[in-house]
């Protein structure tokens, strides 16, 4: 679900009138009315040309600041394997990867 308030923040924060946003995305302005009032959700494809009118990534539009994205205490972990070698990076990803696999199979074999 698009924050509508969050759209209509970027909107103004970029000096777009609702008329204006909607031409650059190929939108009546009503409809671009419509997402900022909560009453209606936005298609894949109208999200996707929203996030690249306003700047911002799709994600940005859909989730709060910090609704996705690692925990606080893994942040800096993350921002440490981010300047690895291409090498070590795909080591620490292998890592993870088979972590995730082993939590997502025992979660599926408990039934949770």
């Amino acid at each position: 679900m698009v924050k509508s308030v969050l759209t209509c923040r970027l909107r103004k924060e970029r000096s777009l009138t609702q008329p204006q946003l909607a031409e650059k995305i190929g939108l009546h302005v009503a409809q671009i009315r419509r997402y900022e009032a909560g009453t209606s959700q936005p298609t894949l494809d109208v999200i996707r040309s929203l996030a690249v009118a306003l700047g911002v990534s799709a994600d940005e539009l859909l989730f709060a600041k910090n609704e996705r994205g690692p925990d606080d205490d893994l942040k800096l972990q993350f921002e440490a394997v981010s300047k690895f070698d291409p090498e070590c990076k795909k080591v620490v990803q292998q890592v993870l990867d088979s972590m995730i696999l082993q939590q997502e199979a025992r979660r599926w074999s408990t039934g949770r």
